[in-house]
């Protein structure tokens, strides 16, 4: 049975001005519990975060947030609201990241690569969305690692390609961040050992590296050397999936990053996943383009890609880890051209 205050709720909804700023900044501070926090992940600052939520509150004409509570928790009015609100986000974060990239039918060909972390959920979206867009066109998408990819946009047989940043630059090609990927640790769900022990070796389950070749196996290692980490190289796992397989076993312990985290979701009712402790590094995702390509035609996929990974993989990496929303989020757009 419905409330009278929902009934209520609901009406208000018809009848008065709701900006889609307000259910945003909304959502994130449900989902983080922190003014401070929903603030970095919506790009404003602190009061104007606090007076979205008084102005959406006023204009509902009902509390949402326990503003009495540290970490701040919903009523049961904002917990009617965020569930209605949240399929409606959503729905309009599809639509945006769809009708983003329209204009393409001018395009004779596009070649394009995609770093294999996305495999899953990311590169299908895209495909079809770039494929509904580029009409006459002869596109080619292929993925790879972040190497592969970079390798391919040298010797320009590609046009585009989205990856990791890697060491060095890449000569005339322009660069359109996307997203900030940290590093995390996951464990077997049930295992007692913390972070720090795990780091300093005094444990008996031993850490999964990723193959010596991959790149993101050359950052985790400078991270663990910067910081004075010395673990047995026992296993080096090729495989994505395979090494989260593995962890899931109860084989050993791995780093990774949130967007690895996702990918393996067939595993996480074995996994669980701690934050990496101070300093922690990350890995910047990128659009880069060659720089014959600089122009609206990059920038609008850039901008599709944010909304992909913001409504796919990001939101939802959040909601499942809410200790993520300081590190795992969208980059400003801007661009940068390689030396």
């Amino acid at each position: 049975m419905v409330s009278q205050n929902s009934k209520e709720i609901g009406q208000s909804m018809l009848h008065k001005g709701i900006t889609l700023r307000g259910i945003e900044v909304f959502e994130a501070l449900a989902r983080t519990g922190s003014v401070a926090q929903a603030a970095h992940a919506t790009g404003l600052s602190q009061p104007a975060v606090s007076q979205q939520m008084r102005n959406l509150e006023a204009a509902i004409g009902a509390e949402l947030v326990d503003h009495t509570r540290r970490p701040m928790r919903l009523t049961q009015a904002g917990q009617m609201f965020l569930r209605r609100a949240g399929l409606a986000l959503t729905e309009l974060r599809q639509a945006q990241s769809e009708v983003t990239v329209m204009d393409l039918a001018h395009l004779e060909a596009l070649n394009l690569g995609v770093i294999d972390d996305f495999d899953d959920d990311l590169t299908p979206r895209l495909a079809t969305i770039l494929g509904d867009s580029l009409t006459g066109c002869r596109f080619r998408m292929i993925t790879a690692g972040s190497n592969e990819l970079a390798d391919a946009l040298r010797d320009k047989s590609l046009h585009m390609a989205l990856f990791a940043q890697i060491e060095g630059k890449l000569d005339a090609v322009v660069e359109y961040p996307l997203a900030r990927d940290p590093f995390i640790i996951v464990t077997p769900e049930q295992t007692p050992h913390a972070p720090a022990a795990l780091l300093s070796g005094d444990s008996d389950l031993p850490f999964l590296r990723y193959a010596k070749d991959q790149l993101i196996a050359r950052q985790i290692d400078a991270h663990l050397a910067a910081q004075s980490h010395d673990l047995p190289a026992r296993f080096e796992i090729g495989s994505h999936l395979a090494l989260m397989a593995m962890v899931a076993r109860g084989i050993g312990w791995a780093i990774t990053t949130p967007l690895g985290y996702m990918r393996a979701a067939r595993f996480h009712n074995k996994l669980a996943a701690h934050p990496l402790p101070a300093p922690v590094p990350s890995r910047t995702i990128s659009l880069f383009a060659g720089d014959e390509w600089s122009g609206p035609v990059p920038r609008d996929i850039a901008q599709t890609l944010r909304q992909l990974m913001q409504t796919h993989m990001i939101a939802p990496a959040i909601a499942q880890l809410p200790w993520l929303a300081d590190g795992f989020h969208l980059l400003e757009d801007y661009n940068r051209i390689g030396d």
